[in-house]
């Protein structure tokens, strides 16, 4: 029988770790993962959208799994995130983060070509048939896949035993809905609606701002099952205002999080990864007003 409570809980996007020369660093990676352990989160998504994995090399994606997963393994729940624009780059991805002993895999659809159903099934089959002893996670992020999951999709889906979830990073809260109405397990991925997708019945979620104020998401969490709506709507509405001023930076929102963990004293994991644009020297002062924010709403709410 699954243990499938151990993926109830709050679940940092982790990021791609470079070092001054924009080359993946092992250290970095290593310090990045002790980091969230001690934020005490329940698990980390490995090599997903916040972690730029179109832009990294299967080796460099290898490389990068191997690390977390020497400092995490054992300690955290982790999900690894292993889908390549092919099948046979992701089914390579999928073997090794099993050998590794990863909790789940997860799978976006194939970007750019438009497949039919019955071909990204295929895909995300191929895939979890590569690691035959792992749960298996859909990543429907139609906004930047092009592709959007459906009911029948995942019907067919679920006829595969490894077949678990959903990661939903749609906006929709309906689609949450309608994704457990179907049997799986969702987490919730817009960082915006944590709390609505915890009350449309996510177990919990995966968020590209969770590293940059884990105790925050931790208290939503924590807060809404112990129903204290009214708390956690407020902690809510600080992190949506802390994210809209992330995203009003010239810079990508990653390299503005980075430069955000670095004013705040913890791991410097380099810049990101061109084309993204880096860290803006007009969008400092913004920085450190967030990292200030950040830091003062810990204290109030953490």
């Amino acid at each position: 029988m699954k243990d499938l409570n151990k993926y109830r809980g709050i679940f940092p996007a982790f990021y791609a770790c470079y070092d001054e020369k924009g080359a993946f660093s092992a250290e970095r990676t290593r310090a990045f993962t002790r980091y969230l352990i001690d934020k005490g989160v329940t698990g980390l998504y490995v090599g997903g959208s916040s972690g730029e994995c179109i832009y990294q090399s299967v080796a460099e994606r290898r490389q990068l799994l191997e690390n977390v997963m020497a400092e995490a393994k054992g300690k955290l729940v982790v999900i690894a995130h292993v889908a390549c624009n092919n099948t046979a780059d992701s089914r390579e991805l999928a073997a090794h983060a099993e050998s590794l002993g990863v909790d789940a895999i997860a799978a976006i659809p194939p970007i750019y070509f438009h497949l039919p159903p019955y071909a990204i099934a295929r895909y995300w089959n191929d895939i979890s048939d590569a690691a035959p002893h792992t749960d298996f996670i859909i990543y429907n992020i139609p906004q930047l896949a092009g592709v959007a999951l459906s009911p029948a999709l995942l019907r067919e889906m679920l006829k595969n035993p490894r077949v678990i979830g959903v990661k939903n990073s749609s906006m929709p809260v309906q689609d949450i809905e309608m994704w457990r109405d179907e049997g799986a397990l969702v987490f919730n991925g817009p960082d915006e609606q944590l709390l609505s997708g915890l009350a449309a019945g996510a177990i919990g979620g995966i968020g590209g701002t969770y590293a940059a104020m884990p105790e925050l998401y931790l208290a939503i969490y924590r807060l809404f099952h112990e129903g204290q709506i009214a708390r956690a709507r407020e902690i809510q509405d600080a992190c949506c205002h802390a994210i809209y001023k992330m995203c009003s930076c010239k810079g990508n929102m990653y390299a503005v999080i980075k430069g955000i963990l670095r004013e705040q004293g913890g791991p410097d994991i380099g810049g990101v990864r061109a084309p993204l644009c880096d860290l803006q020297p007009e969008d400092l002062p913004t920085v450190k007003e967030l990292a200030a924010e950040i830091g003062a709403l810990v204290k109030k709410y953490g």
